[in-house]
């Protein structure tokens, strides 16, 4: 189990952050990851694998005036 935002979600074997983001429906298009206090970078979104009881941030990044 992971926790997404204060959620639980299933984690499984070799789950990118990419994966979390479509099983999460996160589609908005500037977004900042951080699992376990570490930013993962957009290149790395399909490499980098999440540990099983990670604690996974996302946020959605918006502009304004």
């Amino acid at each position: 189990m992971i926790e997404v935002n204060g959620q639980e979600v299933a984690w499984r074997e070799n789950l990118s952050v990419r994966e979390l983001l479509q099983i999460c429906k996160y589609s908005f298009p500037l977004l900042i990851v951080k699992v376990n206090d570490e930013f993962v970078a957009r290149s790395d979104y399909d490499n980098f694998k999440i540990p099983d009881g990670s604690n996974v941030s996302v946020v959605h990044l918006m502009s304004g005036g």
